[in-house]
């Protein structure tokens, strides 16, 4: 491992899991965005400078059984029949690849996967605008923040990785979860 512990690269990821118990599912949900074999770690927000955003395919082609791995994750879970879950992750890039961005973990129910998504999104770009010292009205829609975003130069893409889903009737647990795993060279 190397003694500078910042990521060059990450990729996004996704998942859902159903069982009759609240662990089963979330192993499940671990299991069907590929990182239920690995040594999660948490960590806080931050999209480290210089990093690439590289496919979920690429991403695990560096990892392997056992190994710690590092996350932003975002969970949600319910066994209440017919209720809707979301994770997501949004992600906001600087134009300067010397600065750094922001992951931002939002989890909800009652929001379809586009809501959270958008949201996760949005919440992203909103800090990473105010520490760019971009300010913008709160209340704009979506794509009045995003076009001063543009406009600024100082962002330069936002993106999102959701699961959403809907509790069956058996009101088996559900879990969803988005992550965003980080790794080094």
């Amino acid at each position: 491992m190397p003694t500078n512990l910042v990521p060059k690269k990450l990729y996004l990821t996704n998942g859902v899991g159903v069982h009759q118990e609240k662990l089963q599912s979330f192993e499940l949900a671990l299991r069907d965005a590929g990182i239920a074999a690995l040594n999660l770690v948490s960590v806080s927000s931050i999209y480290p400078p210089g990093c690439r955003i590289i496919t979920r395919a690429k991403g695990e082609e560096y990892l392997e059984p056992g190994q710690i791995a590092f996350v932003v994750m975002s969970r949600a879970e319910s066994n209440e029949p017919h209720r809707m879950a979301a994770a997501s992750i949004g992600v906001a890039v600087p134009a300067d690849k010397r600065m750094y961005g922001y992951l931002s973990e939002h989890h909800a129910f009652g929001q379809t996967g586009k809501e959270a998504g958008d949201y996760a999104e949005d919440l992203a770009a909103s800090m990473l605008a105010s520490t760019l010292g971009v300010e913008f009205d709160e209340n704009q829609s979506w794509d009045e923040k995003r076009q001063i975003w543009k406009i600024s130069n100082k962002i330069v893409t936002t993106r999102n990785v959701t699961q959403s889903a809907i509790v069956g009737r058996s009101g088996k647990w559900t879990t969803v979860i988005a992550a965003a795993v980080l790794l080094f060279d």
